[in-house]
């Protein structure tokens, strides 16, 4: 199956590290047209410069935070208005609330989780949606977390906000099909990021053993006996993208070497 991408923008949460970054090379190389959405000028500078260009694209970047979805609203909307672009594929990626106990957390940890994720996520895709309106094609696609399906252990914050972000898509998959416009889900497993290094090393001082012995242990339950690299939660991205999968929304698709162990 070819891929081919080219004509289209895509716009990239958290595009500057770990999945993110994957993804959007991932785009890329498809022959799309990237736009980075991340807080760091140099990493976005930095990234810019890994995208394929081979087939005419024109990258560029926006610097906004997500725990601050008004302002990037905005920033978002001005950006599409002065490149005259439509934005035809969105990532919604962002790093995840820390690890802790549900009961534990305090209620400012959930509104500050929601807001980066739900409401952001919200807010990009009312900005983006009247030109994948006109366009007659859309593709939104979020990235979670297999929380979806069963709980983690230890990530109490994050379970309950992936939760309400896998139905806030389930949603809309319904109300924009008709427009042409898919959304899905993908929920990585253990991946190899810095935030799998951060939840191995707070365990593992939780309770008072080695990040080597929770790799392992984290390892052992994976049926495919490792953790997936950024680069294939990237390529389900892309097909979901492409135009070979535009009958297929409002789902979730674990990529996590068969660990999840609902259908």
């Amino acid at each position: 199956m070819n891929i081919d991408l080219k004509g289209l923008n895509a716009l990239v949460g958290g595009s500057t590290a770990g999945i993110g970054r994957a993804i959007a090379r991932a785009l890329a190389y498809s022959g799309a047209s990237v736009t980075l959405l991340a807080r760091n000028v140099s990493k976005c500078r930095e990234v810019l410069k890994e995208l394929n260009t081979s087939s005419g694209q024109q990258h560029d970047f926006i610097v906004a935070d997500q725990s601050e979805p008004y302002v990037l609203k905005e920033s978002l909307a001005k950006h599409l208005s002065g490149q005259a672009k439509t934005i035809h594929i969105v990532i919604n990626n962002s790093g995840g609330p820390s690890p802790g106990l549900l009961h534990c957390a305090d209620s400012s940890q959930l509104e500050q989780a929601f807001t980066q994720h739900v409401i952001a996520s919200h807010l990009i895709m009312q900005t983006c949606i009247p030109g994948m309106k006109q366009a007659g094609f859309g593709r939104i696609i979020n990235v979670i977390s297999t929380s979806v399906k069963a709980p983690l252990p230890n990530l109490g914050v994050s379970n309950t906000i992936r939760a309400a972000m896998a139905n806030w898509s389930k949603t809309l998959s319904n109300e924009l099909a008709p427009f042409g416009i898919t959304v899905n889900n993908i929920l990585p497993g253990a991946t190899d990021t810095d935030r799998l290094h951060s939840i191995i090393l707070n365990k593992a001082n939780r309770l008072n053993t080695t990040p080597e012995k929770i790799r392992a242990e984290m390892i052992s339950e994976i049926p495919a006996g490792r953790f997936a690299s950024p680069d294939e939660p990237a390529a389900a991205a892309v097909f979901l993208a492409s135009r070979q999968a535009a009958y297929i929304t409002g789902i979730n698709l674990p990529v996590d070497g068969g660990r999840t162990a609902s259908l």
